[in-house]
C-alpha cells in the first residue's frame, strides 16, 4: 500500500547505492514484460516452463503434497491457492483487498529507502506474495512459491508478507528461478511476522542465469517464543547477487536459525551475509554457512548483535576453494553491547586436504570420486527442526547441483 510518507522517503533514495555489492544501472532495465494469463490449474502451463520450476523443487502437476501455492511469472502472479483451512495463500494486490489492516505491516520490517532498490520497488507497480497462518494453525505439507523471471531485460519487482500469527506454524519453500539465458534483474522485498509462540520455516532455493543480477532485501521480525528458520542455496551461475538477510529477535526466548549453502562457478561474484540482532531475553541466533568456490567469488558474511543480557548466538562459516581461480571472503562479525552475553564464531577457508583424498583413493576410488564424496560431505548441513518435505527437497536440490561440480 502506497503512502505519500513511503513515497517521499522513496523518492528521496532512488539514487541511494546500496552499501553493498556492485552498483546496478536500473535503467539498463525494463519494467514491461509480456501479458501473462492467470491459470486456475498451474500444470496447464508449459512444459517448459514447468521443467524449470521443476529445478527449484517447484512441482506443478501434482499438489496433493502441498498446503499452498503461488506462482508469479515476470511481474503477475499466475496461480495461487491454498487446500488448508486456516492458511491464507494469495498475491500481494488480493490481500490489500481482503485485509485492509495490512497496511500495517508494509514496509515496517525492511525499510522503504533502504537503497535505490527498494525505493525502485516502493515507486513502481508491484506485486508478490501474501502467506499467513492464522492463530494455532500448523500447516501439513509446505507451502510452495515460485518466483520466475522468463522476459529478457526485465526487472522483475516482488514484494511479499509473511504473517505466522500466534501459537501457529508455517512451512514454506519457495523456488526463484529464470529462463535459461535470461538476463534480467530480480528486486525482491520479504517481510516476515512471526508472532508469539509462532514458527516459520522457510527454505529458499535459486537458480539463476549467467546474466542475472539478483538483489533481495528481507527482514524478519520474532517476537516472543518464536522460532524462525531460514536456509537457503544457490549452487548456478550468477552474474550478481547482494543480500543481508536480517532477523530482529525481539521476544523473550525467540530464536533464529540461518543455513546457507552457497557455490560460485566462474563468472559470478556472490556477497551473500545474514544477521541477527538479539534484543530479547533469553534470544538465541545460530548463523552457519558452507561455500565453495569453482572460479567465482564467495563474499560469505555474519554478523550478531547481542543488545541485552543473557543471550547466546554462535556463528560458522566455512569455504572450501575448488581449482585454481575463485575467491572466498569470510567476514564474521560479532558485537556484544553489555555485560552477560554468549556470542562466538568459526571460521576456515582452504582446499580439500590432499591427504583426504589419497586417503579415499587408496579404499578403491578414483580422485574424481574421492573429491565428489568429500565435497558431498562437506555441503552436508543438518538443520534442526527442519519437516520431512522441506529436508527432502533440500537434499534433493543439493545432490542436483552436485552432480555439475565434477
Amino acid at each position: 500500500m502506497k503512502t505519500q510518507s513511503s513515497r517521499d522517503l522513496a523518492e528521496k533514495a532512488i539514487g541511494k547505492a546500496a552499501a553493498l555489492g556492485p552498483d546496478i544501472d536500473l535503467s539498463k532495465y525494463t519494467g514491461k514484460s509480456d501479458e501473462h494469463d492467470y491459470h486456475k490449474d498451474p500444470s496447464q502451463m508449459t512444459p517448459e516452463e514447468k521443467a524449470i520450476m521443476m529445478k527449484v523443487g517447484v512441482v506443478l502437476d501434482d499438489l496433493s503434497q502441498r498446503t499452498g501455492t503461488f506462482i508469479q511469472q515476470d511481474q503477475k502472479p499466475v496461480h495461487f491457492s491454498t487446500v488448508q483451512e486456516g492458511v491464507e495463500v494469495m498475491s500481494i494486490s488480493e490481500a490489500f483487498k481482503k485485509h485492509a489492516w495490512l497496511g500495517d505491516y508494509w514496509w515496517k520490517a525492511v525499510k522503504v529507502d533502504a537503497d535505490k532498490y527498494t525505493a525502485h520497488v516502493e515507486l513502481n507497480e508491484t506485486d508478490g506474495y501474501f502467506i499467513r497462518t492464522l492463530p494455532g494453525v500448523k500447516t501439513s505439507f509446505p507451502v510452495q512459491a515460485c518466483l520466475y523471471l522468463g522476459h529478457k531485460q526485465l526487472a522483475q519487482r516482488v514484494h511479499n508478507v509473511v504473517i505466522a500469527e500466534e501459537g501457529s506454524e508455517l512451512h514454506i519453500i519457495t523456488g526463484c528461478t529464470t529462463h535459461p539465458m535470461s538476463a534480467g534483474l530480480h528486486l525482491g522485498v520479504s517481510e516476515f511476522y512471526i508472532k508469539k509462540g509462532a514458527k516459520i520455516t522457510f527454505t529458499m532455493i535459486h537458480n539463476w542465469a549467467p546474466e542475472v543480477e539478483v538483489r533481495p532485501r528481507s527482514v524478519a521480525i520474532i517476537e516472543d517464543d518464536g522460532i524462525f528458520l531460514n536456509n537457503y542455496v544457490s549452487m548456478k551461475p550468477v552474474h550478481s547477487m547482494q543480500m543481508y538477510p536480517t532477523a530482529h529477535c525481539v521476544g523473550q526466548n525467540s530464536i533464529v536459525r540461518f543455513n546457507s549453502v552457497l557455490v560460485a562457478p566462474e563468472g559470478s561474484h556472490i556477497d551473500v551475509g545474514s544477521r541477527a540482532i538479539l534484543d530479547g531475553k533469553g534470544a538465541r541466533a545460530e548463523i552457519v554457512s558452507r561455500t565453495i568456490t569453482t572460479g567465482g567469488t564467495i563474499i560469505a558474511r555474519g554478523d550478531i548483535q547481542a543488545n541485552v543480557p543473557d543471550v547466546k548466538g554462535h556463528l560458522e562459516c566455512r569455504g572450501l576453494i575448488l581449482g585454481e581461480k575463485g575467491v572466498i571472503h569470510a567476514i564474521p562479525e560479532l558485537i556484544g553491547r553489555v555485560a552477560g552475553v554468549d556470542l562466538s564464531h568459526e571460521a576456515a577457508v582452504g582446499k580439500i586436504a590432499e591427504e583426504e583424498v589419497e586417503y579415499l583413493m587408496a579404499r578403491g576410488l578414483t580422485r574424481d570420486k574421492a573429491t565428489a564424496m568429500i565435497v558431498r560431505g562437506f555441503l552436508k548441513v543438518d538443520i534442526e527442526g527442519l519437516p520431512p518435505e522441506l529436508e527432502a527437497e533440500l537434499k534433493r536440490a543439493i545432490e542436483e547441483s552436485e552432480e555439475e561440480l565434477f
